[in-house]
């Protein structure tokens, strides 16, 4: 009787000391995803006045190899504008990427992409998927002008600089990357 009480004890040790293990892994995890889907820091807003039929705001800003561009606004050479907001740590930007590419070529588009992250993390993320060619804004002025709440977000803009389209989450309390909720 005595050694099935001590085998049960040690059985069930070994199981409380497994559940430890992988409570510390489930730890790990969430703190990795929480890494992954940061807030958008400079991206959130308190939203208001970016909106479809309206005229988009002329910002500011200076791309990733140090070109102080105008971003938004009239311009009379683009007959349409794509403005793509992206992260590299947002695999559903990543995934995205591929189809704004085709999407901006067959459709004669001028493609922008614009995001708030380090600027080594982006300049990979270049790299990676093939975008040396396309303007590449980094700094959070744009996504304010525009009212990104969450990531991906595309906002596509005629010659006159009015926002034809506006391609995702808009702004909320909870403001997250990623965030498919």
């Amino acid at each position: 009787m005595m050694t099935a009480l001590i085998v049960s004890q040690v059985i069930s040790w070994l199981v409380i000391l497994g559940l430890v293990l992988m409570l510390l892994a489930l730890a790990r995890q969430v703190g990795v995803l929480h890494i992954r889907v940061a807030p958008a820091g400079a991206l959130t807003t308190s939203g208001g006045a970016a909106i479809v039929g309206g005229k988009g705001p002329a910002v500011p800003a200076r791309t990733l190899d140090g070109k102080d561009v105008i971003v938004g606004g009239p311009a009379k050479s683009v007959p349409l504008r794509l403005l793509m907001f992206v992260s590299a740590t947002c695999p559903l930007c990543k995934g995205l990427i591929p189809a704004a590419r085709s999407f901006a070529h067959d459709e004669r588009l001028e493609l922008t992409f614009v995001g708030d992250d380090d600027v080594s993390a982006q300049s990979a993320m270049i790299a990676q998927h093939g975008l040396a060619s396309y303007r590449f804004i980094n700094g959070p002025e744009v996504g304010q002008a525009y009212e990104v709440g969450k990531l991906p977000y595309a906002v596509l803009l005629d010659s006159e600089g009015t926002i034809l389209s506006r391609l995702g989450q808009q702004p909320r309390t909870s403001r997250k990357p990623c965030d498919s909720s």
